[in-house]
């Protein structure tokens, strides 16, 4: 493979020194578990973020139930969220036994399309997770202003938008809770599972500890009902060591992303950066009505690609019972054809990106193929996306 999806053996080379000396740390001094490297972590990490507290677990999916949990949100309650996401987002709705209640999204920027918010509200609505998609956040001042109306409950889902900002403000750092993952190829990874959760609220914090040990107040006292969700001592020392570096790593990011914007704009649709956000280019997802043909085409060539995501959540068979049908979310099922993930990591080099562009302009130009672009502002019933 020329050019894979992303490296992490590449990622690990770069910042060996660094790694290797977290990870001996915490293997010399014999604690594991819920202890100092996980302390440091929380407090390094809820000042990055600019919040009062940070709470680590074990993945982002546990992250997000915690939240859930936290605001007692279970079986009767709604949560309103998207459809097109990771399932993991509506995973850890379901496993509250909560309802998710799908919202459409932006064709343009693939986030929560907030004027469809308030007529989704039902007296059962007690929470909306919007999910900054793919490193570009959602409009929060208007979906705040629609939570604080009909007091409703916020999270956001940042599992892909580490250090994305929307108004100076970042991402994690607007809502009741933020969400995190840190799963090996986000924008700050682990290597293995992690995940956590921020908060301003001191009662809320103080929940969320309990509930991520057994709901522990103190050892073998249980308040209420938790689980086990705890993020290691090693992983906590490995994310320390890589956090100074996350913002240098999304520049690199955004470098990339503003060549293949450049190489390919007059062929294909490519992301969106509205006046006002910071995207950090977890993933650059173009779309294009040849998407099959062309993922088949540079894969032939070297260049990895992958679709995120081909199924939305409201259309997986495991959510069938919740009654939707095609035509439901007319714009995200629209869009799931059209989407197709390009190579994005920071150490991917000049020459990879060059072959990425050069493959999808050969396509065009072998198959004799016209841009696409006009297509792509527009969901499936023509209305403005």
């Amino acid at each position: 493979m020329n050019v894979p999806f992303g490296n992490m053996q590449v990622h690990y080379q770069a910042y060996k020194e660094q790694i290797d000396a977290a990870v001996a740390r915490v293997l010399a001094s014999g604690y594991y578990i819920l202890g100092p490297e996980l302390e440091k972590f929380e407090a390094e990490f809820a000042q990055f973020l600019g919040v009062k507290y940070v709470v680590g677990c074990a993945s982002g999916t546990e992250a997000i139930y915690l939240a859930l949990a936290a605001e007692d949100i279970g079986p009767g309650d709604e949560v309103l969220v998207v459809a097109h996401t990771a399932v993991p987002t509506i995973s850890a709705i379901s496993m509250t036994g909560a309802t998710p209640v799908f919202v459409d999204i932006k064709a343009s920027t693939y986030v929560m399309r907030e004027s469809e918010l308030e007529a989704k509200i039902t007296p059962r609505t007690k929470m909306i997770v919007p999910v900054h998609l793919y490193g570009h956040m959602a409009e929060m001042e208007a979906i705040m202003k629609i939570a604080s109306k009909h007091k409703i409950k916020v999270m956001e889902d940042v599992a892909q938008a580490t250090g994305a900002t929307y108004k100076g403000a970042i991402a994690g750092s607007i809502g009741d809770y933020g969400a995190f993952s840190f799963y090996p190829s986000k924008n700050l990874g682990a290597f293995g599972d992690g995940g956590a959760v921020s908060t301003n609220s001191e009662e809320k914090y103080k929940k969320l500890k309990m509930l991520r040990n057994y709901g522990q107040s103190k050892r073998y006292y249980h308040d209420t009902v938790g689980i086990n969700s705890r993020l290691d001592e090693i992983q906590c020392a490995i994310l320390s060591a890589q956090l100074p570096y996350v913002h240098e790593w999304n520049e690199k990011r955004s470098q990339i992303a503003a060549k293949y914007t450049e190489g390919l704009k007059d062929l294909v649709v490519t992301p969106v950066e509205v006046a006002g956000f910071k995207h950090v280019y977890h993933l650059y997802v173009i779309q294009t009505a040849y998407r099959d043909e062309l993922q088949a085409y540079l894969l032939e060539r070297g260049v990895q690609c992958l679709i995120h995501y081909p199924i939305p959540a409201h259309l997986q068979q495991a959510y069938q019972f919740l009654g939707y049908k095609p035509g439901s979310l007319p714009t995200t099922e629209h869009i799931v054809n059209r989407i197709l993930s390009l190579p994005m990591f920071p150490e991917m080099t000049d020459d990879q990106v060059e072959q990425v562009i050069d493959g999808i302009k050969s396509f065009y130009k072998e198959r004799s193929l016209s841009s696409d672009v006009a297509l792509a502002t527009t969901c499936a019933e023509g209305q403005p996306a």
